[in-house]
């Protein structure tokens, strides 16, 4: 069932407003690779709509036990929900002797379980704090990103965000494209007026490291590319990074994808796939891709004409607060018999989406919407070639 309701959901913008001036003169990479190919395009993406889309919800549930980024404060500890993991029935004497030794395993386990407050062990953020520093100290790039992210976050320790910048800059050295993609969060979040060439030149780099094995930088290359941001536009490049997102789960990519589809991007035009990635998209929750399916669905010319559809499309879009598709669906009921509407109303009415983990974890940790980062950074292109 839709929930009419608003959710409470847990704010970045106020840790965005205060690190700013940390992360816009702080070099993350002290050596800018010479060849790093950039060319910073231009939007009319407008500015409200990318600062509305950056005050949506952050927080995460990395469904890892050992792993979490730097706004995981938001839901994990601050929710009823407990953690993922089920009890490993250890010895915690045992583990904590182990960490005393300085086993790195051991030490993590011992951070996550304090955090978290699993296998008997109560929540003690400043002893998770420590374990995580002991195994950092160790140059581990799992327990240098988490240190990082407790920094960020102010959890067990007062917030110094220049502090966890370093950690997540010497995890990302060390290969973590968790910290990597983190960082170029911060860099595209933080104020586009402040930034510079060698700040975005920092944010593909970090991108690059992290886009073999990390869907969130597959994601945002594959968009840059679309765009001619960050990196030189290219649809043939950005077609399969976007689609390997896709694939994924993730519904914002599936949205995007669809317009690959229907203008041969990259790609042979396939309507049927379009539509296909729209469906995924709006089973899932999204707003915008109901609004382009019902558009697809009721003008019938690159897909069969189902006006029905279209308006639960629109109705459930309406309920999500798009203000447009109230009209569009208000025009096509004219058009639908009285049985035929109560039908439909009650299907749309019936509604619960369904987002998938990579949806959720994404929405959860960066908010509802990854391109809003680099729709935020497009006007500033000009300024900057």
């Amino acid at each position: 069932m839709l929930d009419y309701g608003k959710n409470k959901v847990y704010g970045m913008s106020e840790n965005m407003k205060k690190i700013i001036s940390a992360v816009c003169g702080l070099a993350v990479y002290s050596a800018v690779s010479a060849n790093a190919q950039i060319d910073l395009g231009v939007s009319d993406f407008p500015d409200s709509t990318a600062d509305e889309t950056l005050e949506q919800q952050f927080g995460q549930n990395t469904g890892s036990q050992k792993s979490f980024s730097f706004f995981d404060k938001a839901v994990n500890l601050f929710s009823s929900s407990a953690p993922s993991q089920a009890p490993k029935n250890v010895n915690i004497d045992e583990l904590k002797e182990k960490a005393n030794e300085g086993d790195i395993e051991a030490l993590l386990d011992m951070g996550y379980m304090y955090l978290y407050g699993t296998d008997g062990i109560s929540i003690d953020h400043k002893k998770a704090l420590e374990y995580y520093t002991k195994a950092a100290e160790k140059k581990n790039a799992v327990a240098l990103n988490n240190l990082g992210s407790l920094y960020f976050n102010g959890i067990g320790t007062n917030i110094d965000y220049s502090r966890a910048i370093g950690y997540f800059d010497e995890a990302a050295r060390l290969g973590s494209d968790d910290a990597a993609v983190n960082l170029a969060i911060i860099y595209l979040g933080s104020d586009v007026k402040s930034k510079n060439k060698e700040d975005l030149i920092k944010v593909s780099e970090l991108l690059e490291q992290a886009q073999p094995n990390n869907n969130i930088a597959k994601y945002l290359s594959g968009y840059g590319y679309m765009k001619g941001f960050l990196f030189k536009q290219d649809y043939a490049k950005a077609f399969p990074l976007i689609k390997a997102a896709a694939d994924a789960g993730y519904d914002e990519a599936q949205l995007i994808l669809a317009d690959f589809y229907i203008n041969g991007w990259g790609t042979p035009k396939n309507y049927n796939r379009a539509v296909q990635y729209l469906k995924n998209a709006s089973a899932q929750g999204n707003a915008e891709a109901m609004v382009r399916l019902g558009d697809i669905l009721s003008e019938g010319k690159i897909y069969t004409r189902n006006i029905m559809n279209a308006h639960i499309q629109y109705n459930i879009a309406a309920v999500l607060g798009i203000e447009k598709a109230a009209d569009k669906r208000d025009a096509l009921e004219k058009n639908i018999k009285i049985e035929d509407l109560l039908s439909i109303q009650s299907e749309a009415e019936d509604y619960t989406p369904q987002p998938t983990e990579q949806t959720i974890f994404i929405r959860q940790t960066y908010g509802n919407s990854l391109k809003a980062y680099i729709d935020l950074n497009l006007k500033i292109a000009k300024k900057l070639k």
